[in-house]
């Protein structure tokens, strides 16, 4: 055998301890719920679908080493739990609870011996971690010029300046009322709607994705209940979104299942609903890899509502979040800044048509009441675009509207600007493209 062992030390056994720098990494990815680790290894841990419950050996010897990733970023979600198998931790039986849940972190211990047990050398975050390519442009497609009568097939590409393109005629299904949101960091993803009235008697699943240049393709087979009226954000840090709520049926009937979209812009089957079951639902992202879905006219009843619903990194849908806010529909939510959002306009309990706002921060926390400039509308659409501001525009106010308001990346929302384009409602709008 030939070559140079470094800094290796012998244990009390006469054995030769692992170097530091010469761990064996584990060359399969743990997903399982549990894992019994060895000391000399390092493991990378994705806990995307469930916690994991991980094992220390029964037996160590001073200077053992095991390492843990998060592979994907994800035990902010789905934390790891460490079971010390009888051995202490930090100085602490095994009795205590020992726990990591900060997404980015890498857990490296080193056994010290019998008294303080297993010590952790780093359990920092990555700090340079990665954080998705901004979009630059924008594209406003389909909707009403007459509030949900007339579905129109047109789209407007929205400059990474905020300037509104006047209409480009769609090769797809003229529809309103659908979900749009960006994917694969630089292209779009339409699905859901309405092909024609705004009774949902014309629902389908078919989608529509919009190329990295804004080319609005033809109609794809989608998957998941036919529906309308729901709203979609991005979430993850690998291009994915979610759909989700929307209005079902003739009447007050909706749902709150939602449906993953891949980073391809595959639209998955139906994920069981959370949540209070709504529909003219606004939602967008926040934060680095989490979405928000918000407000919206309660199904079972017709009133307005507040609540709203946070997206993990991974995609899921949590329960109700209590209210903050004058109760609305048919709201719009745009991103802008580092990690912000807005809802922003809609139908509000004894307002009618607002121009109020609620800013989202970057842990998600929803605030009172603000107001925008601009004329007071709902069934608008909003998106972001140049890197760090935010656009809304058009929407209903006795009719159709053809304007748009600029959100600076500090969230002021300026004065109405007349729209290049038809007039129309029930649209909606999506960032694309990392070049300006």
């Amino acid at each position: 055998m030939s070559g140079i062992v470094q800094n290796n030390t012998v244990r009390s056994s006469g054995t030769i301890a692992v170097a530091a720098g010469g761990l064996n990494w584990d060359s399969a990815v743990i997903t399982g719920s549990t894992l019994s680790a060895e000391a000399g290894k390092g493991y990378f841990i994705n806990t995307t679908s469930n916690t994991c419950t991980i094992t220390l050996p029964s037996a160590a010897e001073t200077g053992d080493q095991i390492v843990f990733m998060d592979y994907a970023r994800t035990w902010g979600t789905n934390k790891i739990i460490i079971d010390s198998n009888g051995l202490n931790y930090q100085g602490q039986a095994d009795s205590y609870t020992v726990e990591y849940e900060t997404s980015g972190e890498t857990l490296d211990i080193v056994y010290s011996g019998a008294t303080k047990g297993w010590i952790p050398q780093n359990d920092d975050t990555v700090a340079d971690a990665p954080v998705a390519p901004t979009t630059q442009k924008a594209i406003m497609i389909f909707g009403s010029d007459d509030n949900g009568a007339t579905a129109t097939g047109v789209s407007n590409l929205i400059s990474s300046s905020g300037v509104v393109a006047s209409d480009t005629s769609a090769v797809a299904t003229a529809k309103l009322m659908m979900m749009a949101a960006t994917y694969g960091f630089d292209k779009a993803v339409y699905a859901f709607g309405d092909n024609g009235s705004s009774a949902g008697s014309a629902n389908n699943n078919t989608r529509n994705l919009v190329s990295n240049v804004g080319v609005v393709a033809s109609d794809a087979s989608g998957a998941g209940t036919a529906r309308s009226g729901g709203a979609a954000t991005e979430y993850g840090t690998s291009g994915q979104a979610v759909m989700a709520f929307g209005y079902i049926t003739s009447g007050n009937a909706g749902t709150s299942v939602s449906n993953l979209v891949s980073s391809s812009g595959v639209v998955a089957s139906d994920t069981t609903g959370v949540g209070t079951v709504r529909y003219y639902v606004a939602g967008g992202r926040y934060g680095v890899g989490l979405g928000i879905f918000g407000f919206g006219q309660i199904a079972s009843n017709g009133n307005r509502t507040a609540i709203t619903n946070k997206v993990s990194s991974s995609g899921v849908v949590a329960t109700d979040t209590s209210g903050v806010g004058t109760a609305g529909f048919s709201r719009s939510f745009a991103e802008y800044g580092d990690g912000l959002g807005m809802f922003i306009y809609g139908n509000g309990e004894g307002l009618g048509y607002s121009n109020y706002t609620n800013r989202v921060s970057n842990t998600g926390v929803v605030a009172s009441n603000g107001s925008a400039a601009g004329t007071g509308r709902m069934d608008g659409s909003a998106s972001s675009y140049g890197g760090d501001k935010g656009i809304a525009g058009f929407g209903y106010n006795g009719s159709a509207l053809g304007v748009t308001n600029l959100i600076s990346n500090t969230g002021t929302v300026a004065s109405d600007t007349s729209a290049v384009g038809d007039a129309r409602a029930k649209g909606d709008m999506a960032g694309y493209s990392n070049s300006a």
